[in-house]
């Protein structure tokens, strides 16, 4: 955590377009379309706060496997055995026998909100990732979007917790008004896939969102080598 109180994400270079990082607390939507690398990166950021600042994370996954996401993790040079006792990753099977442990007869959504607001009891974690709001509102059969929703991001923001919240919404879509993610969360930051020659494609990010943040709005090249994220300037088309 920086001095003003801002979580790194430790992409070489991105932090500098977000005034040193995110703004602690905020609920941001990580977006994009499949193949984009939204969990490595939100993993990222989990794993370099919780190895440099002493930070405990959740990460929530509900579609890849524990293990599955791990084994992934460390052929990226992020070491399980470095965070372990800091870094809890959580999947779906294991929520469910928690949630039959729990359950009082109430929503499924209901009981994993007390599930999790139970977990940051316990743990006190700074940071958690939901991998991914899709599959979240798909378990919890959401009739109401616009209400639900709302209530998701009141309960997250009681958390007293960062959250990334990954989506497979597209950039343009949120843009539209059509999400209401979009409009209730704190930041979105989007990746994409560009064509830039016939065989040639380049993954981007950037900010478009960040409350308390003069931020840079602009597209950047995204690149991961040597187990490290950096972000260039767009090569031209």
């Amino acid at each position: 955590m920086s001095s003003d109180n801002r979580l790194r994400t430790y992409i070489d270079g991105f932090d500098r377009t977000l005034e040193e990082g995110i703004p602690a607390n905020h609920i941001v939507l990580v977006a994009g379309a499949p193949g984009t690398m939204k969990s490595s990166i939100s993993y990222y950021l989990l794993y370099h706060n919780v190895l440099e600042n002493g930070m405990t994370a959740v990460y929530v996954t509900m579609e890849q496997s524990r293990e599955s996401l791990l084994r992934q993790m460390e052929k990226m040079g992020m070491r399980t055995d470095q965070v372990i006792e800091r870094l809890h990753v959580l999947d779906l099977s294991i929520i469910r026998k928690k949630l039959r442990e729990v359950s009082t007869g109430g929503s499924w959504m209901q009981v994993f909100k007390s599930y999790i607001s139970n977990l940051k009891t316990n743990l006190k974690f700074d940071i958690m990732v939901i991998d991914s709001l899709d599959v979240l509102e798909t378990m919890a059969d959401v009739v109401d979007r616009r209400t639900d929703l709302f209530y998701l991001f009141e309960w997250m923001r009681e958390l007293d917790a960062t959250v990334l919240l990954i989506s497979e919404a597209s950039e343009e879509r949120l843009l539209e008004g059509k999400f209401d993610e979009g409009y209730l969360s704190d930041g979105i930051i989007t990746l994409k896939m560009q064509s830039v020659r016939d065989t040639e494609t380049q993954r981007r990010i950037r900010c478009v969102k960040m409350r308390e943040t003069n931020h840079d709005p602009s597209y950047h090249s995204l690149l991961f080598s040597n187990g490290k994220f950096q972000i260039t300037k767009v090569i031209s088309e």
